[in-house]
């Protein structure tokens, strides 16, 4: 009976174990492809930061590219979730706004290396990028589009075009990670507190809601 159970012990054991090393390299690799980028990075440097050998970190990552695209999944995942305005909490125009804008910045926030490693994709021209952001980005931000034009019509807010309401949103959020030494240094700070993330979501609510003449 004992040794019938062993084996589910072990898988359980082993399991953890890989899940805790993917974790590692991922942490590492999301940190060297944003100072980097893509080809600056080599497998070798990730491996010598994360503590293994390059044959054990592709035992588990089999390639650059692979890892690369694993992290560029891990923080577009966490942005659509944010960016799918229609299932944010509330039912007006100003705790939707609210709540998408604070939810970008907190992203921000949270995985700043994630967002350069985007910004370098883009800036690349998104080689690995341009079919999931056609597939899965531009289908859930017509969806918000058609929320904000309807918003627009029962005049609740003022006529804009949504595309570049989300753009000056996304690109407003994101400075706080990828420009984040400029800030730092306008602000003759070492590094951005929760606090200053706070005044900017704070900032960007105001701004925004009032550009779109809805009440605060």
């Amino acid at each position: 009976m004992a040794s019938a159970t062993t084996p589910k012990r072990n898988g359980k054991r082993q399991s953890a174990t890989r899940t805790s090393h993917e974790a590692n390299i991922l942490r590492v690799a999301e940190e060297v492809f944003a100072q980097l980028g893509y080809n600056g990075a080599s497998i070798d440097m990730i491996a010598d930061r994360a503590g293994m050998s390059k044959q054990n970190m592709l035992y588990y990552f089999p390639s650059k590219e692979v890892l690369y695209r694993r992290v560029l999944e891990n923080i577009l995942n966490l942005w659509l979730e944010k960016m799918q305005l229609l299932e944010h909490s509330g039912e007006e125009p100003a705790q939707m706004l609210r709540n998408y804008i604070l939810g970008k910045i907190e992203i921000s926030r949270q995985y700043p290396n994630g967002s350069k490693v985007f910004a370098h994709e883009i800036i690349s021209g998104a080689p690995f990028l341009s079919d999931f952001l056609r597939d899965n980005l531009v289908p859930q931000l017509e969806a918000d589009a058609k929320l904000v034009r309807g918003w627009i019509k029962q005049g609740k807010m003022d006529p804009v075009d949504p595309m570049h309401l989300f753009f000056t949103i996304w690109a407003a959020t994101q400075t706080y990670a990828d420009f984040s030494r400029q800030i730092e240094i306008a602000l003759n700070k070492d590094s951005l507190s929760a606090r200053d993330f706070e005044k900017a979501g704070d900032f960007l609510t105001h701004m925004v809601l009032k550009g779109l003449g809805i009440s605060l």
